[in-house]
Parts: C-alpha cells; structure tokens; sequence
C-alpha cells in the first residue's frame, strides 16, 4: 500500500484482529478492529490488506488520526504477521478461514490436543494432526496443503508489500504462477492482465511502476496496444484503425510522469505486426486486428462461403405437398411470409429466418422441425444459453443444448472436440437467439458443422447484438449472400398484448403512448413515472416488489427480473442487487451467509456467472441460485438449471448477486416479470434496441420506471455500428 502524504513519523502497535468491520475485495481497504491487550478498549484501524480475518496476530505501523464521526482510527502504513502466543489466540487464528479443512470446531479439538504448541506441530510435524479426534488422513494432507500456500501467499504479499503495491491480488497471482509468482511480476507485470480475471492493465501499470519498470518499457506499450483492442472487443468490435488505436493507446499510457508519442506506438504497432502479434490488413484505411480475431473471421466467411455454393435438389411440389397436408390436419394456416420460410428450408443449406415479437418465428421454426424430420434429417438444436435452449426444446419436440455443450468442451486442450476433424452427427440443425452468436462461437460452431448439412439461423435482428465481438446476425442479413426470410405480420391474438405491440412501436421510432401502473390496470405493459431523480427510481421499485407485484399474483423472489442499461449509478445493477437483496432475501437468524469485503452471500440468493467456465459447464450470463456453504472445505454450492455447481471461495469474484442484471446480461432469457429502470444518467447507454430487448424478455408482466425524457432519449439512435 502507498503511505500517507504526511511527514508524521510512524507508531507501531501489536495486536490480534477481533473482527473486519469492512473489506473491499476489490481495493483491500479494510476498517477492523484490534484488541492490543486492553479488553476495555478495541482499537479501530484503517488500511488495505489482502486476505485478513479474525484472529490473526499481526504487527502493524501507521499513524494516528481523528476521524470527524467515528473517533480516533489507526491509518496502517505497512504491516505484518507474526503467529499468535495465546491459547485463545491461536483457536481463533486455526478457525479463521485462513486454512482450508479447519474450521471453528476443528480448531478448538486441535489446541485443545496441542495446546501452546499447536502451530510448531502444524509447522513442523503436520502428520501428528492424525492424534486428534476426528481428523482423518484425507483432512491433514487438505491442512498440509493450505497451511504450505499460506506460506507462499504470505512470501508474495511480503514482496509486493516491500514495493508499495496493493496485496489485493495476491492470492490470484500466486494461483496462477505459483512459485513463479515473484518471477512473473518482477520481470512482466503486464502478463497478469493477460492471465488473471480481475486484473486489467491499469493494475498491472501500477505494479510495474512499482516494481520499477520503465514507462519506455516494449512490454508496457504492447501491453497497451493490446488493452485497447480488447477493450474495443468488449464493445464488440474485430478490428481497429490506425486513426483510432494510436490515439486511444496515446491516452492510455500517457501519465503525469511520461507521455506517449505516436511515433513510438507506430513503431510498437511495426514491431508487434512483424513478430505475428498483431495482423494489418488495408481496407480503405489501415486496420490492426488480433491474430485470433483475423483467422476467425477470415475462416468463417470460407465456411459460410462453402456452405452457399450450391442448394440440395428436393421436389417442390412435394414440399407444397407435405406444408397442405400439415397445415390441414392441425387446422392451421401459413401467411405468405411464413410458408415461404418452410418451403425455402426444405432446400437451402444456409438460412436466416428473423422477425419481432408475435410474428410467429417459433411456430415456423417448429414446422420446418415437423418438415425435416418427415425428410428423413438427423436434426440438431442448439442455442447460446440453457433458458433459450429450453425453450427451443418445448417448440420444436427436439432435445436442445446449449452451443458451448453441443460442441462438447474439452479441458484438457482448452477447445472443443467438435470441429473440422470429428463434426457433429447430423443433416440439419437449427440455431436459436442467432443475434447473441459472437465471431468466435460461430466460428467454432460451423468448423463442426458438416458440410452437407443444412442451417437455420433464427433471431430477432432488432435485439442488442452479442455481448462478444462482431454482429454475427446482422452482417450475414446484411451481406445479401444469404437466404433471409423476414417475418413481419403480427398476428391478432399476440397482437392484443402491449408488451409486443410497444415493442413494435420501438422498432418503427414510435414513442410508446403507455398506461400508468394502478390496480385496475388491464394491460401486460405499464409505466410508472418514479420521478425525474434515479432515487425516486429506486424507491419506486421496492415498492413495486413489496407491494403491487405480490397482489397480481407474482412472487417477486422468483418471478420477477429488474433489468438495467448499466451496472454503475444509482439505478444501476451493483446498487439496486444490495437493495434488492436486501429486500426480497434479508438476513435471518439461521439463513447461512457468507461475508467478502462488502458483498454478502446468502442461501437462496440469486447470481449470475460473469465469465465462461468450461471445466464447470457454466458460462457467462448463466442464472443460479446459491443453495448452501460449507465453511469448513471453504465451498459454495449454487444451482444452475437443476445442476449443483460447486465453487471455491477463491473463485466467487467469478459470479456475482443477480436480483438486477443489465439489460445486455438478460439475451436470450425470458421472465415472467420484468422491471426495466430508465433515466437519463444511462443516457450513453439508452438507444432504441436496448429498450427493445429489455422490454421483450418479459412474458407476462413489464414494469417501466424513470422519466419519458429517457424513454425519448432511446428513439433516436440505431444501432450502433461495430468495426
């Protein structure tokens, strides 16, 4: 940590922690409680640590302060820890959650055999562990193990400590390296931005600053070149131009103490293209891509190329023949646009069919399903999330998984075992919620697809595009190489809801004309004004949950999604989850929980998977539910789809609470009931196919709160175009 800007000379004190008040897992700053021998007083301190829990011993320097509300506080300038003397000191340390396998209980039955000597016999003569009752074989090698990475975490924390740089991380950077930890941050801090989730380029600047690596450094200008294209990826774009990655690496490294120039990031940019680190490409203007992003894209066109060379020969009249004869035994009728959907998808080997809420894709996705199978095709579905996955399932009468399971992930060579060498076992497959496919998922996706096989592609092209790079959907439509059948009649029963009626008057730039919440409301699509302020926004939607969604009959643990443009603000998702947490699961007297800094975990909570997990099977956007922790073996286990998941503790910066999601994290979902907070601090975000999205994963209920300023705001702006 970087010590105060004060001349003030250092106290030192010694102490054992008694309990954290407060700790941010992101930052390290911590408020805790020290009890220094006088059972009178607790003495508060102030500072960032890394992983600190009650009962530890440690010995600290920092200076005093008086704090206006809370009273005299211990800044802590550096600190360290030493291993308790006493009985009681030592349980408390043991059963701390420092050490995986010993819990409270077992802490006590191990000082309780080993008295004063505990912590010599843990260090020294582990296997003796064995002499306490209920100690297994398996439990002392668990102690062993995290007794000796303790160690080694603490050698890191040491050292990154010796060069004032936060200790927040600690423990990720010693997961990964291990005892190349030191190693790997002394010579190329910049790579933990590459290997570490949580750690950006930011961080990784300062620790190199730290640590003394020079701002000339080749590392740190590659470093951030490549910051910059992903940062661009996150927003969805392949590629950068030369006028647009110079700049935004410019600003990027750019400090008080160094500025960028551009001839040194051109010659970066030379070097990095040179050496296959980067591929330049002249289409109109000079574009850099990342080597993974220019094969993908490149060998995806050749794929989808191969696939429009020629159509399969089928009779069309017994095509017509069989879509009569279906339709009449069900007393159906086809509109002009949807029978030439299925008569188009008896012979062509690439489609898209697209189209709004009510225009019936689901209903010709499934009769094309009816009409494959009566052509004798071995069928496929697939989609990008297991709730759309389900829901393509009930359409069309066919098993579906998601795209990420399809292709069957294997971790041991980190890519999937379907691919150009050993393809899907199938003649036609079916992909739904097509316009979430990223560049990387529909690249892997049609490697494993056979040649001969036929593809629909079923999306609505309105909706936000994936959060991944590209827009996968949107550029083949707009290629006018593929087949594209566009449904648009709204038929007359989906059109007596105006949740799909509003929708639709999104679409068109129509500002929707909608009714006020009351009790005596007779629509599926209300509004209520919350006022012009954010926090009369989040005011306004406890009230909604606690009081109106109860009485139409919805249960607002279960039924009900809030969906934001953003997870920063007021009414964004990071703090409407803790308000809403705090109102539909609060804490109880023997509900289970889990305290990290300052987020809480409690049974029953629902989260959200931030990132693609292959070895777990759950990936980014995944809904679950946390279902119990077991403190000892320092787990959680959390449900997603019927399917317990079992988490480390070291791993939950991998989810997050869930009682509000953003609007992008909800593609391809659908709730019973949908919240959706608009106001005018989003206003970056509010365009009109993000308020379209929201409003349509809802199936029965959508609740809009915030202010008609930003619900206009959202009608002017198109998509956004992606490089």
């Amino acid at each position: 940590m970087t010590a105060p800007k004060n001349t003030a000379p250092l106290s030192s004190l010694t102490g054992v922690i008694e309990r954290i008040t407060f700790h941010s897992e992101e930052s390290g700053y911590t408020v805790a409680r020290l009890n220094t021998g006088n059972v009178k007083q607790l003495t508060t301190i102030v500072g960032n640590f890394a992983n600190i829990q009650a009962g530890q011993t440690l010995q600290i320097q920092g200076t005093w302060r008086d704090h206006p509300q809370y009273g005299s506080q211990f800044q802590v300038v550096h600190y360290s820890e030493t291993k308790p003397a006493t009985l009681t000191g030592i349980e408390k340390y043991l059963g701390s959650g420092l050490i995986k396998g010993v819990g409270p209980v077992t802490a006590k039955r191990i000082v309780k055999h080993f008295g004063l000597e505990t912590l010599d016999i843990i260090e020294n003569q582990i296997e003796r562990l064995i002499e306490v009752p209920g100690i297994a074989n398996k439990r002392v090698a668990m102690i062993q193990r995290t007794w000796d990475e303790q160690k080694s975490i603490k050698d890191v924390m040491v050292f990154l400590q010796g060069h004032n740089v936060s200790t927040t991380y600690a423990v990720k950077i010693y997961k990964q390296y291990g005892e190349q930890a030191i190693a790997t941050v002394t010579t190329n801090p910049y790579q933990l931005a590459i290997d570490i989730f949580g750690i950006g380029f930011l961080t990784a600047d300062q620790i190199a600053r730290n640590v003394g690596v020079s701002p000339w450094s080749k590392f740190r200008y590659r470093a951030g070149v490549l910051h910059v294209l992903d940062k661009a990826g996150e927003d969805g774009h392949c590629y950068l131009p030369e006028n647009k990655i110079i700049p935004s690496t410019k600003e990027l490294l750019t400090t008080e103490e160094h500025e960028a120039e551009d001839e040194g990031i051109l010659a970066i940019l030379s070097e990095m293209v040179r050496e296959e680190q980067l591929i330049k490409e002249l289409d109109d203007e000079l574009i850099y891509y990342k080597p993974s992003f220019f094969y993908s894209e490149k060998h995806l066109a050749k794929l989808l190329l191969q696939k429009l060379k020629a159509s399969l020969e089928v009779d069309p009249e017994r095509v017509k023949s069989w879509i009569n004869r279906y339709t009449a035994s069900r007393n159906i009728e086809l509109s002009p646009q949807q029978y030439i959907a299925v008569l188009k998808a008896a012979s062509e080997k690439l489609m898209i069919l697209t189209g709004g809420p009510g225009t019936g894709k689901s209903f010709v996705t499934g009769t094309i399903v009816k009409l494959w199978k009566a052509m004798g095709r071995k069928i496929l579905c697939a989609a990008p999330t297991g709730r759309a996955a389900k829901r393509l399932s009930e359409m069309t009468g066919v098993e579906a998984k998601t795209i990420h399971r399809l292709l069957e992930f294997d971790p041991s060579k980190m890519g999937f075992k379907r691919d150009l060498d050993n393809p899907l076992e199938c003649s036609a497959i079916v992909i739904d919620e097509s316009s979430m496919v990223d560049l990387f998922i529909a690249h892997s996706l049609f490697k494993a697809i056979p040649e001969n096989c036929q593809v629909l592609l079923v999306g609505d092209i309105d909706q936000l595009p994936s959060v991944g790079p590209g827009n996968v959907l949107k550029d083949l439509i707009a290629s006018d190489k593929i087949p594209v059948i566009r449904l648009t009649q709204v038929f007359r029963q989906a059109a007596s809801s105006a949740i799909i009626r509003t929708a639709h008057q999104i679409n068109q730039g129509i500002i929707p004309q909608l009714e006020k919440i009351s009790m005596t409301a007779q629509t599926d699509c209300l509004w209520h004004p919350g006022g012009t302020e954010a926090e009369h926004g989040v005011q306004t939607i406890c009230e909604l949950i606690e009081h109106y969604i109860p009485k139409t009959g919805f249960d607002p643990a279960t039924d009900v999604q809030v969906l934001c443009p953003m997870t920063r603000g007021v009414v964004g998702t990071r703090n409407l989850n803790k308000v809403l947490q705090q109102l539909i699961n609060p804490h109880a007297p023997g509900k289970d929980e889990l305290v990290r800094g300052d987020t809480i975990l409690r049974v029953g909570d629902r989260v959200m998977q931030l990132k693609n997990d292959y070895n777990k099977e759950v990936f980014n956007g995944d809904l679950g539910q946390v279902m119990e922790f077991d403190h000892t073996e320092k787990e959680v286990i959390i449900n997603f789809d019927e399917r317990d998941v079992t988490y480390d503790y070291a791993d939950l910066n991998e989810i997050t609470l869930a009682w509000a999601t953003s609007i992008h994290k909800s593609q391809g979902s659908e709730y019973p009931v949908v919240i959706l907070p608009l106001y005018t601090q989003h206003y970056v975000m509010l365009s009109r196919n993000l308020f379209y999205t929201g409003l349509t994963r809802s199936k029965k209920l959508a609740l809009i709160v915030g202010s008609s300023k930003a619900i206009t705001q959202c009608q002017p702006s198109a998509d956004r175009d992606r490089c």
